[in-house]
């Protein structure tokens, strides 16, 4: 059973001057032209990185311990999904400070048992004004027997909106994009474990990478992102053709092979 009584973590702020590397960075991996000064929407997950010691990690790649991840045993970890809103962009060469903080917990009980729902807010800050607010969903279960991996279709997806980008992440995608984030999950990299410890049907295409190909159609548009919601609907994995779809009327999702993998809004 799943307890985090007197689990209330402070917030927390770090202050960081934006570099432009790994923007031209994360473009080189999207075959897409650098942004220029104002960081994207989403983009800040190349910035403020935690780096632990390789001591402090666990046998999944995560951090052991840490401020906001909370105190259950052989915790998994499961990106759901979030919010992001900007009412100034973050800028290269700005020195800007995030505060970060427990918003809410829940437990609930999922397919395969007990899970812990957790939101962590993001506020930024430049200047001592407030610039960007992000919030995260995460949910984390205890580890027990894996499920049987799922089977993984590799047959393209058909999708017809007004915004295609079809997309096949390989583990050199999966490689690249988990370097930029200092992300050691080992569901990314580690097939074996990927399958016969955690249960999917191969590596795992990151999160936050679905989440930033969702609006790569509408910045390529040259539309403005102001705000944007999204949530992580099932996994796609390594090789799995997929097609970030989308309309102008605000609407987005991931399709992959019989399903949608994340779905979003933004205005």
């Amino acid at each position: 059973m799943i307890d985090i009584a007197g689990w209330a973590p402070e917030p927390q702020e770090t202050t960081e001057v934006i570099d432009a590397a790994p923007s031209v960075a994360l473009a080189g991996l999207l075959d897409a032209a650098p942004p220029g000064d104002e960081l994207p929407p989403l983009w800040q997950w190349l910035h403020f990185l935690e780096r632990p010691a390789q001591r402090e990690l666990g046998p999944d790649g995560h951090p052991r311990e840490g401020r906001f991840l909370p105190p259950i045993p052989e915790r998994r970890r499961m990106f759901a999904g979030g919010r992001f809103r900007v009412r100034e962009p973050l800028r290269v060469a700005d020195a800007v400070t995030r505060r970060t903080e427990l918003v809410s917990t829940a437990v609930k009980q999922g397919r395969s048992g007990e899970m812990l729902f957790v939101t962590v807010r993001h506020t930024f800050s430049r200047d001592g004004t407030e610039v960007a607010v992000e919030e995260q969903d995460l949910v984390y279960r205890s580890g027990g027997e894996a499920s049987r991996p799922a089977e993984v279709s590799f047959e393209a997806p058909e999708v017809k909106a007004p915004w295609t980008l079809p997309v096949t992440a390989d583990p050199v995608m999966l490689f690249r994009f988990s370097a930029l984030t200092y992300n050691a999950h080992r569901i990314h990299y580690d097939e074996a474990y990927a399958t016969e410890v955690e249960g999917h049907g191969g590596l795992v295409v990151h999160g936050p990478l679905l989440a930033i190909l969702c609006l790569e159609p509408p910045r390529r548009a040259g539309l403005k992102v102001n705000e944007v919601s999204f949530r992580a609907r099932r996994p796609v994995y390594a090789r799995q053709p997929f097609v970030a779809a989308g309309s102008p009327d605000g609407t987005l999702s991931i399709e992959a092979p019989g399903v949608t993998a994340m779905t979003a809004t933004f205005a």
